[in-house]
């Protein structure tokens, strides 16, 4: 977190978990977090990248290594993560997700299903998990990640996009169902963002213009874009907000 960025009070000593969190934009949101001195805490399955982000970011951060497609290692995960806190957590962020491509006349109901644990069960049963102590505390933040992919109809992942527009329901449901207990739930709708996978894979430096040319603000979108939108959705600045998508995608959509 550079200086320009805003500090909230009410993020310091807040326990924060975090899914996906050893690259990315999961873990921008890892430092953003840690920066706050919140308790950071993050699941991956990535244990080579967790370390090298926990050397980084120091005592604030705790990585717990699950396969968030195992739903009984997730709810463990939680477990044990109140455990050492002592109480149920403040914010949830259900950052975790895998934009393979695919053809959609290749998928087998086996890719069809891991696609789908992969980028929106873990996000229900996360939040599932978390409820309970949520309500104990009196309310907490917990904050989807969709996807502009399905809005605009992007081919060659249909797994994928189904996915994140299912997460669009889910968001606005999960926010009246617990609404009522204190808890807000938001959907952060990222862009193209720039991260080493989507460089590697997807977006090489040869197609930024194309991507310029769809977004209003013309400059790529970075990791610490979203981080910065999640530190408001978990913070009490956002007290107002539930059930709503905050897109952070340059004006693309």
């Amino acid at each position: 977190m550079n200086d320009s960025t805003a500090r909230y009070p009410s993020l310091s000593g807040k326990a924060v978990l975090i899914t996906g969190g050893a690259s990315g934009i999961g873990a921008a949101m890892v430092e953003a977090f840690a920066a706050q001195e919140s308790r950071v805490f993050f699941i991956d399955v990535d244990e080579a990248a967790a370390k090298t982000l926990i050397e980084k970011t120091g005592a604030h951060v705790r990585f717990i290594a699950a396969d968030l497609t195992d739903i009984a290692a997730l709810r463990a995960a939680v477990r044990a993560i109140e455990a050492e806190v002592g109480h149920g957590l403040d914010v949830l962020v259900n950052n975790a997700a895998r934009d393979d491509r695919h053809s959609w006349q290749g998928v087998e109901p086996e890719q069809w299903r891991r696609t789908l644990a992969l980028n929106l069960d873990h996000q229900f049963f996360a939040t599932q998990a978390v409820v309970p102590g949520m309500e104990a505390r009196g309310g907490g933040s917990v904050i989807l990640f969709g996807s502009g992919s399905w809005m605009r109809g992007i081919t060659n992942m249909v797994g994928y996009t189904t996915a994140k527009a299912a997460i669009n329901g889910l968001t606005r449901t999960l926010a009246k169902e617990l609404g009522g207990k204190g808890i807000r739930v938001n959907c952060i709708v990222p862009g193209a963002i720039v991260t080493e996978r989507q460089r590697r894979l997807w977006t090489p430096p040869e197609v930024d213009a194309a991507l310029l040319e769809r977004q209003a603000l013309k400059f790529r979108i970075m990791p610490e874009h979203v981080a910065r939108m999640a530190l408001f959705l978990a913070s009490e600045e956002a007290a107002g907000c539930s059930g709503a998508n905050f897109f952070v995608d340059g004006g693309m959509m």
